[in-house]
């Protein structure tokens, strides 16, 4: 879409989320201790929240992933062993990762399949 305001730059809906994604991985690098997570949590849902994406599945998948408990729910394996406590807070930043991931994959489908349709055909027939 061409930007005909250049000293403004219309943000998706997407740009949000991947900037949560970004940090979420240096949490996962840095090795991020719990403490540090719950105002990220906080912001995440909030951002799910105004986004209401897919009427809130995407919220709730987050939640279950912020416990450690969204396998079912992002499509990933269950593990074997039991984890201990240490890998089930890696496995639940993993899984933050994954829901947020999805909801961005689903966003940028959204917005694609929004823009085609406001490029939709404005044009009248030719005349007779």
């Amino acid at each position: 879409m061409p930007n005909t305001n250049a000293s403004f730059a219309p943000m998706s809906r997407t740009y949000r989320l991947e900037q949560q994604i970004q940090k979420l991985e240096r949490f996962m690098q840095e090795g991020a201790v719990s403490e540090a997570l719950p105002p990220f949590d906080d912001d995440t849902e909030q951002l799910l929240l105004n986004l209401n994406c897919q009427n809130g599945t995407w919220l709730e998948s987050y939640k279950y992933a912020a416990l450690g408990e969204a396998e079912a729910m992002v499509n990933l394996p269950e593990s074997a062993q039991q984890a201990g406590v240490r890998d089930r807070f890696k496995k639940s930043l993993q899984q933050r990762r994954q829901v947020l991931l999805g909801c961005v994959g689903y966003l940028v489908e959204a917005e694609a399949l929004e823009n085609e349709v406001l490029r939709g055909e404005d044009r009248e027939d030719p005349p007779k």
